[in-house]
């Protein structure tokens, strides 16, 4: 029998209001300034956090089955799917998440590319039996180039010699001691290709930048690399591949303003498609050469094609969603030795699936049914394109998603969400818990594409390159809130920003220019100053950003700089801040969120600080995900929302 006092005291902790029960905090998380988590908001959004995507990673040639990569546990593993609509079985058990895996031609070994803690020093292993056995040195950054066709060596990039460089190695996977440098070079952006088809050649990338990448012909024994393009020229070429007869195709933006695809011969680069307009994203080609399958992003949406070689003869896939094929570290096209074209793709109402089509009939297969934690995707946001004029006149646009007017009715609260790269691209991919926002809380979601993004051609990538050209993509952002703040569906009085990466930079700098504009600014593993992000930022990565950025060591792009770095204008930031970072990061260091996170609250602002002390550039493990996914939440309600958070603030 209960005792009356026991009654007395679980009657009076049944009336502690939900707020007060806190959801527990993942070891790894350090929460500085931030509210603890209360236990009912893990409860309203758990259906949100338990979408799943299948990332379609290759063919097996062994028993024709598919190689995907997914999320059962707390982060991304390697599993195989026998058939279509067939069960997902698991095969790597880690527990830092899989980058990618690449099958040997046979089927018969499976290669993985695997991080620590978000470092980014990848290292390669086998995979047999669920467990892994390390191919490279264990301390240097390694990348998977290619297989060759026998499946006997695998062609790699590794930074091993000096921590810049990546020089180019071979190696049997079965034999760790035959590995071999084939050739040092100078940068960091080589890799193996490809392998010619009796393994003598390799096909080598040397991307400088978004603008400018080389390809080089290398003879594999003595590691001489003859270059198949003009080098001084400033053309990017992109995947070359070799065809069954020798032939080398690739994706190029010469003699265009888009990538198209084409064939590299003595007489340069020859296009096969006729796409004006945009991008040939992707492409693969029939292991027999009878035909060829590639993507068009058009206006950020995958249009797939199967081209007939010998006719050029090209007909459109129409069974497939309308969304996006995702970046993809290993093929996003792959076809199968029988034919079959395999692909995943994602939408606003497809968390992300793997598909197959039949070359013949253009036929589409869904493979996989990822699950959307019981919710009915059906319902998601599509977005909306909406294209403005900025200062100068050039045509920005971006994708806008509003809440159902008939459950949030009058003008609603908007976010405005940029992304990364700087040379990335918003495409209408799946929200997944950001749908929360727009489902029960009715806050609507923009995703801008300023000057600087890919997918619309090298002239408009190249409008944002250097210092002093820099804010100009900041500029474009005034553009769009002077749009969206008329739009009469929004409430201009509660807008906010947030941002990743170099999305993190014009997340500050926003905060910077438009705070009289925003209630709040949530920036992400962000860059606060590019001199010091330039200066601590990882050695192999580190002139590739100078391309982009401008360079620290001259003085008068140093003084520019410096001069549009957020940290320098820190004073004009008057708005609530949440700041999230990895302690491992090696793009953008921790000490970049450190040292704005002091200077605002140097100066009496408000900053929380978020720090994942075993995470990189970004966040993969599920619970440190869903930790700063409840933060932001909390900041939103709080800026956006009017709504007061828990007061025991960490």
């Amino acid at each position: 029998m209960i005792s009356r006092l026991a009654l007395t005291l679980a009657l009076a902790l049944s009336t502690v209001p939900a707020a007060f029960a806190e959801a527990p905090k993942p070891a790894a998380i350090v929460a500085d300034g931030l509210p603890a988590v209360p236990d009912d908001l893990v409860a309203a959004t758990q259906p949100y956090l338990q979408a799943r995507r299948a990332a379609f990673l290759g063919w097996n040639a062994a028993d024709h089955s598919m190689l995907i990569k997914t999320r059962f546990g707390a982060t991304d593993q390697l599993h195989t799917v026998a058939a279509a609509n067939g069960d997902r079985t698991q095969i790597s058990f880690e527990a830092e998440p899989i980058l990618a895996g690449a099958l040997s031609p046979s089927g018969e070994t499976l290669l993985v590319q695997k991080d620590n803690g978000g470092d980014e020093f990848y290292q390669l292993y086998t995979l047999a039996d669920g467990r892994l056995t390390r191919i490279t040195d264990g301390k240097s950054r390694n990348w998977f180039g290619a297989w060759s066709p026998d499946g006997k060596r695998v062609g790699y990039a590794s930074s091993r010699r000096n921590g810049a460089d990546m020089d180019l190695y071979v190696i049997d996977p079965s034999d760790p001691s035959t590995d071999r440098l084939v050739a040092q070079v100078s940068g960091g952006g080589w890799n193996i290709a490809d392998f010619s088809k009796d393994g003598a050649k390799a096909l080598v990338v040397n991307r400088m930048s978004i603008n400018k990448a080389d390809v080089y012909e290398m003879d594999l024994a003595s590691g001489r690399m003859s270059p198949l393009n003009d080098t001084a020229a400033q053309v990017s070429y992109v995947d070359p591949k070799y065809g069954p007869d020798g032939t080398i195709w690739v994706t190029s933006d010469k003699d265009s303003d888009f990538l198209r695809l084409g064939r590299m011969g003595q007489r340069g680069f020859t296009p096969v498609t006729t796409e004006q307009r945009w991008d040939v994203s992707d492409y693969a080609l029939a292991p027999d050469g009878s035909f060829v399958a590639y993507a068009v992003n058009e206006a950020g949406v995958s249009k797939v094609k199967v081209m007939d070689v010998a006719t050029g003869a090209v007909r459109a896939v129409t069974g497939l969603p309308s969304g996006v094929i995702p970046y993809s570290i290993g093929p996003a096209i792959d076809i199968a030795p029988w034919g079959a074209i395999g692909l995943s793709l994602s939408s606003a109402r497809v968390s992300g699936d793997a598909f197959s089509i039949d070359p013949t009939s253009l036929a589409v297969t869904q493979w996989t049914h990822s699950e959307t934690g019981g919710l009915d995707a059906g319902i998601n946001v599509e977005p909306k394109l909406v294209e403005v004029k900025s200062f100068d006149g050039e045509t920005v646009s971006g994708f806008l998603y509003q809440p159902d007017p008939a459950k949030f009715p009058g003008k609603r609260p908007l976010i405005v969400d940029i992304h990364g790269g700087p040379e990335g691209q918003t495409r209408p991919d799946f929200l997944g818990s950001q749908n929360y926002l727009l489902n029960e809380l009715g806050v609507a979601l923009f995703f801008p594409n300023v000057r600087g993004s890919s997918g619309y051609g090298a002239r408009f990538v190249n409008l944002d390159n250097g210092p002093f050209q820099r804010e100009n993509s900041v500029k474009d952002i005034g553009a769009f809130l002077d749009a969206l703040e008329v739009n009469p569906d929004l409430d201009a009085s509660r807008f906010a920003v947030t941002g990743v990466s170099y999305g993190g930079y014009m997340c500050y700098a926003t905060a910077v220019h438009y705070s009289e504009r925003l209630k709040g600014a949530n920036c992400y593993v962000a860059i606060s100053n590019f001199v010091t992000f330039l200066e601590n930022t990882q050695s192999y990565r580190r002139d590739l950003r100078r391309v982009e950025y401008g360079d620290e060591r001259d003085p008068a792009q140093r003084a520019q700089l410096q001069a549009i770095s957020p940290l320098t204008s820190v004073d004009r930031i008057t708005i609530p801040l949440l700041v999230a970072t990895g302690g491992n990061d090696p793009r953008v260091p921790a000490s970049e969120a450190d040292q704005i996170i002091s200077a605002v609250r140097g100066n009496g602002g408000t900053a929380w600080h978020l720090l994942a002390q075993n995470e990189g550039h970004g966040f993969h493990k599920k619970e440190n995900e869903d930790y700063y996914f409840w933060t932001s939440l909390l900041f939103w309600k709080q800026t956006l929302l009017g709504e007061t958070p828990p007061q025991d603030a960490r």
